[in-house]
C-alpha cells in the first residue's frame, strides 16, 4: 500500500468520495423518480389507467430488485468504483432515451433497463463505506448519502415538474439523462489513493471473509431485509404517487404540486444529515452502537406510522403536515438503516449483504406502486393505501426492535458456516 493510501486509511473515508457517492445517489433518485413526476401528464397523453401507470412505476423494480444479487457479487469481486460508473452510464442513457420514444411497451422496456443500471448503486456504495469509514464516521457519511437520495426527488419534483409544465416531459427526460452522464468525469478522475481497497485496520485473512451461506444463515440479515421492505414501502408509495395524490385528491395544479413535493423531500434530506451527525456525536460521547442505531430506526418508523395514519384521514392542510412528518420520519430512519447494515456486515460482506437486503427490500418497489394504483382505482381514494403502508411500518418497527437483538459487528471468524446464529451479545 502506498504512503498516500496508508494516510487515507488512517483518516477514514475521504470527503471527496462521500460527496461523489451522495451526488450519485441524488442522480439515481432524480432519474428513477422522473416518471412519477410526469405521471399526470403521461397518463393523460397516453390514456393510461391508474393501474397501467402503476405497472410502469413498478416495472423499474422488476429488474432493479433481482439485479441486486449479481450487483452485490460484482461489488465485492471487482473494483466497486468501476462497477458504479458502468451502472450510471447505463441508467443515464436509459433516462435520456425515454424522452425519445413513445408507447406503453417501449416505456416499460426502458424502465427495466433503468432498473438494471441503478442496481449497482447501493451494493457498490456500501462496499466502499464499509471498507473505509470508521464507525463514528458512518452516521455522517450515510446521512449525506441518504440526503442525496432524498434530495433527488426534491429537485426532480420541483425542477422537473416546473420544466415539464413548460417544456413537456420528453425534453426533461433527455436533459436529465444527459446531465447524469456528466458525473462520470469527476468519479473516474478520483485518484485511487483516496479510495483504498483494503478495509481499514483489518489484515484481510481468508477467515475474515464469510461465505454467502454464512451470510444467509444470519437472523440479522433477514430482519434487516424485512425492515427495509416495510420502511421503503412508504418511501416508494410517496415517490410514486405523491404528484398524483396532490393533484387528483387535493386539487393542486402541477405548478403548485412541484414545490410542495420538493419541500417534503428536502425536509427529509435535511433530517437525514442532522440525525447522521447527531448519531456520530452520540457515539463519540460513549453511547453504544446498538442504542444509537436502534433509536434512529425505531423513532423513524414510529413517526412514519403516525403520519401515514393522519394522511389517510386528513384535509388538504392536514395532509401537507402529515406528509412533512413522513419526510422527517424517513430522514431519521434511512441513515440509521444504512449504517446498521454496514456495521453488521463489515467490510468483507457488505456488498453481498446489501445486494440480498436491497433485493428483498425493494420488492416494496414492485408492490407499493401497483398495489396503490389498484386500490385507488377500486376505492377512488388513497386512505386504504396509506393504511396498508402504516401497518407495514409497524411490522418493520417490531423487526428492528426485537428480531435484531444487538446491532454490533459480526465476527465472521468465530463461527462455522453451518449454524443459524443469534446476534452477538456486544454491549450497547
Amino acid at each position: 500500500m502506498s504512503l498516500a493510501q496508508q494516510r487515507a486509511s488512517a483518516e477514514g473515508v475521504s470527503a471527496r468520495v462521500v460527496a461523489l457517492l451522495s451526488l450519485a445517489a441524488f442522480i439515481n433518485y432524480v432519474d428513477r423518480g422522473n416518471l412519477a413526476t410526469a405521471g399526470p401528464l403521461i397518463r393523460d397523453q397516453l390514456g393510461l389507467s391508474h393501474t397501467q401507470l402503476g405497472i410502469l412505476l413498478a416495472a423499474f423494480f422488476w429488474s432493479y430488485a433481482p439485479a441486486q444479487l449479481p450487483a452485490g457479487w460484482l461489488a465485492e469481486r471487482l473494483e466497486p468504483r468501476r462497477v458504479l460508473a458502468a451502472g450510471l452510464a447505463i441508467w443515464g442513457a436509459a433516462t435520456a432515451l425515454t424522452g425519445l420514444f413513445s408507447g406503453f411497451l417501449t416505456l416499460l422496456v426502458l424502465r427495466l433497463v433503468l432498473g438494471l443500471g441503478e442496481s449497482v448503486m447501493y451494493p457498490a456504495s456500501f462496499k466502499i463505506l464499509a471498507t473505509e469509514a470508521a464507525e463514528e464516521q458512518r452516521g455522517r457519511a450515510n446521512g449525506f448519502l441518504a440526503s442525496g437520495q432524498l434530495l433527488g426527488p426534491a429537485v426532480g419534483t420541483l425542477v422537473g415538474g416546473l420544466l415539464m409544465a413548460r417544456l413537456g416531459w420528453r425534453v426533461v427526460f433527455i436533459l436529465f439523462g444527459l446531465a447524469s452522464l456528466l458525473w462520470l468525469w469527476p468519479w473516474l478522475a478520483t485518484p485511487r489513493d483516496v479510495m483504498p481497497r483494503r478495509p481499514m485496520g483489518l489484515a484481510g485473512q481468508a477467515s475474515d471473509i464469510p461465505t454467502t451461506a454464512m451470510i444467509l444463515r444470519r437472523r440479522e440479515l433477514w430482519a434487516s431485509c424485512l425492515a427495509q421492505f416495510c420502511g421503503t414501502y412508504t418511501l416508494y408509495l410517496v415517490l410514486s404517487w405523491l404528484p398524483v395524490y396532490l393533484v387528483n385528491t387535493h386539487g393542486f395544479s402541477m405548478a403548485q404540486m412541484a414545490p410542495i413535493g420538493a419541500g417534503v423531500y428536502a425536509l427529509s434530506a435535511g433530517t437525514s444529515v442532522l440525525t447522521g451527525w447527531l448519531s456520530d456525536r452520540w457515539l463519540s460521547a460513549g453511547a453504544g452502537t446498538n442504542r444509537v442505531r436502534k433509536t434512529g430506526l425505531i423513532a423513524g418508523l414510529a413517526v412514519v406510522t403516525a403520519c401515514l395514519i393522519a394522511c389517510a384521514q386528513a384535509s388538504s392542510v392536514g395532509a401537507l403536515l402529515a406528509l412533512a412528518g413522513c419526510g422527517i420520519g424517513i430522514g431519521i430512519w434511512t441513515p440509521a438503516l444504512f449504517a446498521t447494515t454496514q456495521t453488521l456486515a463489515g467490510p468483507y460482506a457488505s456488498g453481498r449483504w446489501m445486494g440480498i437486503q436491497n433485493c428483498l427490500g425493494n420488492v416494496a418497489g414492485m408492490t407499493a406502486p401497483l398495489v396503490t394504483g389498484v386500490v385507488v382505482d377500486r376505492t377512488g381514494h388513497f386512505a386504504i393505501a396509506f393504511g396498508i403502508a402504516a401497518g407495514l411500518a409497524v411490522i418493520g418497527l417490531v423487526s428492528v426492535g426485537f428480531i435484531i437483538r444487538r446491532i454490533a459487528p459480526i465476527d465472521w471468524r468465530a463461527h462455522p458456516a453451518g449454524q443459524l446464529l443469534p446476534a452477538l451479545p456486544h454491549q450497547g
